[in-house]
């Protein structure tokens, strides 16, 4: 039974209530701050994620960010540019840039629900864990260029390396 299928009400809730009804699921640490935004820590093999989601009643969409824990330093932000913009190819779904005032990474996606009473909890678990996915995939490249002063390809390289077989 899925989280939600215990409630007859979901129809009727914001759209952040069934987000938060998954982040208390999940036992993630979180703050409601009004009706608009939510704030989220999600542990992460690499690191905790700062989970951010937006309502936004006047275009009825959510944005959504996963932000590193991780600070880029300004002098490294010329390769970390070329990094998203490599990574960012190999994405269907959202992308990731730097929020230039904090020099933070963070996946990003917004999903539109014009005609829609609120997102299903498929649609934010897939949202969920497409970010999470990801970031746990490319969290090593950013690292790579940005403690280990790799070129943005070579750290990719790196960091989406193969493994076979078991040590």
């Amino acid at each position: 039974m899925s989280l939600l299928s215990a409630t007859n009400q979901t129809a009727e809730l914001h759209p952040l209530d069934i987000i938060e009804q998954l982040v208390e699921y999940n036992d993630w640490v979180f703050d409601r701050r009004n009706d608009e935004e939510l704030a989220v820590q999600a542990p992460g093999r690499w690191c905790d994620y700062s989970l951010h989601f937006a309502w936004n009643d006047s275009v009825d969409a959510m944005h959504f960010t996963c932000a590193f824990d991780m600070r880029v330093p300004t002098e490294k932000l010329n390769p970390i540019y070329e990094l998203l913009a490599i990574v960012n190819e190999r994405l269907w779904l959202g992308h990731f840039s730097i929020w230039a005032d904090e020099g933070l990474p963070m996946f990003r996606h917004a999903l539109p629900m014009r005609g829609a009473v609120r997102p299903s909890l498929e649609q934010v678990e897939d949202l969920l864990d497409t970010a999470l996915i990801e970031c746990e995939r490319f969290y090593p490249a950013f690292q790579y260029v940005v403690w280990g002063g790799k070129s943005a390809q070579d750290a990719l390289d790196a960091a989406l390396i193969e493994t076979v077989g078991e040590a």
